[in-house]
């Protein structure tokens, strides 16, 4: 053994990472293998007249559309909320800071019945809008709300740490030079912030383009008009066609793993100009 060579400072890398490769592969890799499989053996011809149908090409502008709007919203009110939580005291916090999780915690078909019944069109919230003409439950702004509800955590959990680390002495030596609110938020706060909000954007928008669960109690799931992805590969799922289901399933994979590696890389590179 050389004099020069050094040991890691943390034992046993090896055994960590082949476990590492073993499980990623067991439960990732080996899945998606089998997904590609079973669509191969029907052609690729038989992959592109699936994905380029006139249903699934309007269910995929429909989940992105949806997807898009409520990561947009919860971009607002999840600023807002992890703002509240960590500069303010007041009573009740600790209640409110667990509401936060509670989409983590409800199994999604309890979420998707919950709000189906509360935005019917005889629900404590859906009747209020039912004298206008407004239906929300069973469409495509009952979409919008269930993945508005499902991917709000997602955004104030990755803000609410970096808002709690954040010096505020740079606000007050903003303050001291007659710079309002709205500039030092957007010149302090916000440059401080993006890394870790373009992180919570990926996973809430991945999120909200598979979800199912809490979607399917509330949508219409009329094709062309109130069908997402996930419903859509659900459909074919249940009317046995398993290679049309697979042909859906990795068009919503492509999509999703393509928009996620873009915002991994844009925060990468975000952190790195910060860091420099």
């Amino acid at each position: 053994m050389s004099m020069f060579q050094t040991k890691p400072i943390l034992p046993g890398f090896k055994l960590s990472f082949a476990v590492t490769l073993f499980s990623l592969s067991i439960f990732i890799i080996l899945p998606l293998f089998a997904l590609f499989y079973s669509v191969s053996g029907a052609g690729w011809d038989y992959f592109f007249s699936v994905v380029f149908s006139e249903n699934v090409l309007y269910a995929l502008f429909l989940t992105l559309f949806l997807s898009f709007l409520a990561v947009a919203t919860n971009i607002l009110f999840g600023l807002i909320i992890a703002w509240v939580l960590v500069r303010y005291d007041f009573f009740g916090k600790g209640l409110l800071n667990s509401i936060v999780d509670l989409p983590f915690a409800l199994p999604t078909s309890v979420t998707g019945i919950t709000l189906a019944t509360l935005y019917a069109t005889n629900g404590w919230l859906g009747s209020l809008f039912a004298p206008f003409g407004i239906r929300i439950a069973f469409t495509n702004i009952g979409i919008w709300i269930a993945l508005v509800v499902v991917s709000l955590p997602f955004i104030v959990r990755t803000i609410q740490p970096v808002l709690e680390d954040l010096n505020i002495e740079q606000e007050e030596a903003a303050a001291t030079l007659n710079i309002n609110r709205l500039q030092v938020f957007t010149k302090i706060i916000l440059p401080e912030l993006k890394p870790a909000l373009i992180g919570g954007i990926a996973i809430a928008f991945a999120r909200c383009t598979g979800e199912y669960g809490s979607v399917i109690f509330i949508a219409g799931n009329i094709p062309k008009e109130s069908e997402i992805l996930p419903l859509v590969i659900a459909s074919k799922f249940e009317q046995f066609d398993l290679t049309g289901a697979s042909a859906v399933a990795i068009l919503m994979l492509i999509i999703s793993f393509s928009v996620l590696l873009f915002l991994n890389w844009y925060q990468r590179k975000l952190g790195k100009g910060l860091a420099l």
